[in-house]
């Protein structure tokens, strides 16, 4: 069969740089459909078969695009299903080191967050092409030497595939032209029912470790066992707990050995989901509560609303050495693969 590859061609805008904002769509054979603009790369949603048949949206977002834009400006919204660069996750000490030369960063009150004041979540990235056979589209960006102070010029792609066993497969790759830092990851908001809280979902997950960390979310560079803590979910868990125990917002360490790193499901949708990666950490984050905002019609939201899964390095890398490296070589080429598969819970 000849593969259906679609380029597609831009117009102008003018936001952050000069592409046309577009809405994206795929569809595999079981009515899993997927959403996405190349406004940051954005997963818009995700609807998902429940236990009847009916599609779920297990993505927050919104539908309008004009919304997206109007609410990366605050801060508690800001990252919605956004691609995140070039540094996802905390920086601290104000800059960055790569070859003996320091890169001043942009910061408050000493945190460099999700790549600067103008990260990857607020650029207008190309979109590549469409693959109608494969269920893919590609998007690219070029971050510029010293864009948001980072040292070279950066080119990221983003692919997007869906597979008739009800996979969501998300691989972000890049190279540079010198020496630089990288982390990327996708900052999509899950909940498995589609509305109001995340409460009724249980949680599993591989990781016997976990990162310790001060007030301001910096890690001392000390990884810790998630024994006997609020971090333990090697069982599984349910995320009422959450009332009790507060918020996560926390890296957590895979288990190597392990290949399925994470498993929810939610007992009222019956729809279950287990995510796979090649990185080493994932941090996930349960927000208490979204600002009162209409985000799709008919859809409104409770206490701890959603979960996000950022598979990723450990954030603060560049500053400690006992933590994986996230150095990327000039010429060399940078993957995240990550697989979020889908089914139901029986």
């Amino acid at each position: 069969m000849k593969t259906k590859k679609r380029n597609i061609k831009q117009k102008s805008s003018g936001f952050h740089n000069q592409n046309e904002l577009l809405i994206l769509s795929l569809k595999n054979d079981n009515g899993m459909r997927l959403r996405i603009t190349n406004f940051a790369a954005t997963i818009m949603s995700l609807e998902v078969p429940d236990a009847n048949g009916k599609l779920v949206n297990v993505v927050v977002g919104f539908d309008s695009l004009q919304d997206y834009i109007e609410k990366s400006k605050n801060k508690v919204s800001r990252f919605l299903g956004a691609s995140i660069g070039r540094y996802a996750g905390r920086i601290f000490n104000k800059k960055i080191t790569v070859n003996d030369i320091d890169y001043p960063l942009y910061h408050e009150d000493g945190i460099h967050l999700h790549g600067g004041r103008h990260g990857f979540d607020e650029r207008v990235w190309d979109v590549d092409y469409i693959d109608e056979d494969e269920m893919s589209i590609s998007l690219s960006y070029l971050s510029e030497h010293l864009e948001e102070g980072y040292p070279g010029n950066l080119r990221v792609k983003v692919t997007y595939q869906l597979t008739n066993d009800n996979e969501l497969k998300i691989t972000y790759q890049a190279i540079s032209d010198q020496d630089t830092v990288i982390n990327l990851t996708n900052h999509a908001y899950y909940n498995l029912n589609g509305t109001n809280t995340i409460t009724d979902h249980i949680l599993q997950l591989n990781c016997s470790n976990y990162l310790e960390v001060d007030h301001k979310q910096q890690p001392t560079g000390v990884i810790k066992s998630v024994l006997g803590t609020k971090y333990d979910f090697l069982t599984s868990q349910k995320l009422d707990k959450l009332e009790e125990k507060g918020s996560i917002d926390d890296t957590f360490i895979f288990d190597i050995e392990k290949e399925a790193k994470v498993s929810i499901c939610a007992k009222e949708s019956g729809i279950k989901m287990e995510v796979y990666t090649n990185q080493p950490a994932v941090v996930i984050y349960t927000q208490e509560k979204f600002p009162d905002w209409d985000f799709r019609k008919g859809v409104k939201y409770g206490k701890f609303p959603a979960i996000c899964f950022e598979t990723q390095n450990y954030p603060d890398a560049p500053n400690h050495t006992n933590f994986p490296s996230a150095l990327l070589k000039a010429g060399e080429y940078y993957k995240n693969r990550s697989v979020f598969k889908f089914s139901i819970q029986h």
